[in-house]
């Protein structure tokens, strides 16, 4: 269990909707006729594929190095350490050096998409090369950190608490733009990979729509996080091998899981195929690039009406979390058969 003052509330994703208003992009709701007469459902989806950097990652880095910025522990803010494999380096980067000037050291795996790690780079960041499969990346975190500056701090991916917050910023928009149009969700699918950002949302989903169902979505070469809430403890796995690579976790936070055992009703797998289908849905009816994580949503919102899971006329709500992805690399997914 997670000691109290390190979880994140409801209050702390309303803090950060104020710290990111007017630096954070209000990202719109879309709709598709299309999907919802294949569906059956009415569906809304939540597009952070349109989120600076092109992720929902922005709203958590920068909302964790505001916090360590204004801290009044009288400390110095000197830089900013994290690991990821792609899209939380590019959110630390821009947020910390890029918008506000901190200098920042990204340990990033050395086959993390090209794509990403130019845009990490290009925003200011150092990155400092590790092997995903052979080296711990807590180890190498901890093995760079005494090389920098004091006044360093260590922003994780997903277990933060500020992290966890500026995620649920996400859910706090859909909801309350979909509650102005007098629309509540029966369901709301989020991709999990350590489980920020669906912790954070949830956050937000349970306070202002607290009926609304939260079903996580997993590639089925890494479900680490169903087994966990299955078992009721974090459970770690091997790095899965998957074309989700924002899903490529080895297991959960103890924040974001004591949260997803509260707040999340269940926890679906879907495969790599699954995921190249809806990146050509994505791509051909909603004129939408979206990376192979931020298609998990809508993959496990397909299965689930396949299975007579999910009822007709169901309002469901469907979270991209990003759209970086390298064009050749998406090309050769949408056009061939995994």
């Amino acid at each position: 269990m997670a000691a109290a003052d390190d979880l994140p509330t409801y209050k702390d994703v309303a803090d950060a909707a104020a710290v990111l208003a007017g630096v954070a992009h209000h990202t719109p709701t879309e709709t598709s006729r299309t999907l919802d007469d294949q569906l059956g459902v009415s569906c809304f989806v939540k597009c952070e594929n349109m989120q600076r950097m092109g992720a929902f990652k922005f709203r958590g880095a920068y909302t964790a190095v505001n916090h360590y910025l204004n801290a009044t522990d009288g400390k110095e803010l000197k830089g900013v350490l994290t690991y990821s494999s792609g899209n939380h380096a590019q959110a630390i980067a821009l947020a910390s050096t890029k918008t506000l000037g901190i200098p920042s050291t990204i340990i990033m795996p050395t086959d993390a998409p090209t794509l990403k790690l130019k845009a990490t780079k290009e925003y200011g960041g150092n990155v400092v090369f590790y092997d995903r499969y052979t080296e711990k990346r807590d180890e190498v975190a901890q093995k760079v950190k005494a090389t920098l500056p004091e006044g360093t701090v260590f922003i994780p991916p997903y277990n933060h608490k500020y992290v966890i917050a500026g995620q649920g910023t996400v859910g706090k928009e859909l909801i309350e733009d979909l509650q102005s149009k007098s629309i509540a969700l029966d369901y709301l699918f989020v991709c999990v990979g350590g489980g920020g950002l669906i912790s954070g949302i949830s956050l937000a989903v349970k306070e202002l729509s607290p009926k609304t169902q939260i079903i996580g979505v997993e590639p089925e070469a890494g479900n680490d996080a169903q087994q966990s809430l299955e078992k009721g403890q974090i459970v770690h796995i091997e790095t899965p091998k998957t074309i989700a690579d924002g899903a490529q976790t080895q297991h959960l936070g103890n924040l974001t899981f004591d949260i997803m055992q509260r707040n999340v009703s269940k926890i679906i797998t879907v495969t790599d195929e699954q995921l190249v289908d809806e990146m050509k849905f994505f791509g051909e009816r909603m004129k939408m690039i979206v990376e192979p994580t931020g298609c998990l949503g809508l993959a496990g919102l397909r299965k689930l009406v396949s299975s007579g899971e999910i009822e007709k006329g169901a309002k469901c709500g469907v979270i991209i979390s990003g759209g970086n992805v390298d064009l050749e690399r998406y090309c050769k997914l949408i056009s061939s058969t995994i």
